[in-house]
């Protein structure tokens, strides 16, 4: 039976714990800060947060290459030689990763690619259902496994509330957020994934402490999510004590499994400090 690799690119956040655990091979993303650039994943959230404080600039961030790309899926050959990738991406409405993950995937065979149309949570979501998948069921064919895997896509549901409207105004990856308007009366916005776009679909306005807690309700009235796994994303400067009620609200709204992630540098970029997010997979 030929062995089934994963991989994705760092942008999803995935705790290093569980890249190590299931062997999943994670390419970096880019950020780029005073035109030297750093590899997501190496470069520590800290220093994006000390450049923006320091020189009232946004850090930029740059897509995985095609030579990246095609180094990573030559590693996986090497290392894995009669191994089927399974390439589960950064989504592509959002960055140019995955067309260079396409490009770089012609010089390779028994290589798929699926676009995960989701970030940071939304991403880890689908590439730990595929590992769940593998776990539960050690001999499924390819074929078979990439269907689930799809057909989870439409499925995965992101909501994140950002740290700092300066950083998401500045990375321009949401098109509809109201900035002068958000900062003057302190609202913050709900960013979530549709069809693989960022869209600000809902504002809160309050605290984090307060805005946290309406989002994750909002977010589990809304979408069905399967009680099994639940994620919560957190950007660096997220109060403890909020992290602490989100646990009781899963435990109190049945969750039997929730993973904390830690935003990246990359993701750090557009959402800033402070921030938060929810991922989870409705029901099948």
């Amino acid at each position: 039976m030929r062995r089934i690799i994963l991989s994705t690119e760092s942008g999803a956040d995935l705790p290093e714990d569980l890249v190590e655990k299931h062997q999943i091979q994670v390419v970096p993303m880019h950020v780029i800060m005073d035109g030297k650039d750093y590899l997501d994943g190496e470069l520590p959230v800290e220093e994006v947060f000390d450049y923006q404080s320091r020189t009232k600039k946004i850090p930029s961030t740059t897509a995985t290459n095609v030579h990246e790309y095609h180094d990573l899926f030559t590693n996986i050959r090497m290392a894995f030689p009669d191994s089927i990738i399974i390439h589960i991406g950064y989504t592509s409405k959002a960055s140019a990763s995955f067309q260079s993950a396409l490009i770089a995937a012609e010089d390779f065979e028994d290589l798929f690619l699926i676009d995960a149309l989701n970030v940071t949570g939304g991403l880890a979501a689908i590439v730990m259902y595929a590992v769940t998948v593998l776990e539960k069921e050690p001999s499924i064919d390819h074929v078979r496994l990439i269907e689930k895997i799809e057909s989870v896509v439409p499925k995965t549901r992101l909501a994140f509330i950002p740290g700092s409207l300066d950083f998401l105004r500045a990375g321009g990856r949401v098109s509809n957020v109201a900035y002068i308007g958000g900062s003057l009366l302190k609202i913050k916005p709900c960013i979530e994934l549709k069809e693989g776009k960022l869209v600000s679909t809902r504002k809160y306005r309050g605290h984090m402490s307060i805005v946290a807690e309406k989002l994750m309700r909002d977010y589990l009235n809304q979408y069905d999510i399967d009680r099994k796994q639940l994620y919560l994303i957190y950007s660096i400067g997220l109060d403890e004590s909020i992290k602490s009620r989100m646990d009781e609200i899963a435990k109190e709204t049945g969750f039997e499994n929730v993973t904390w992630m830690q935003a990246g540098a990359m993701i750090s970029t557009h959402a800033g400090p402070g921030g938060f997010g929810i991922a989870g997979i409705e029901y099948i």
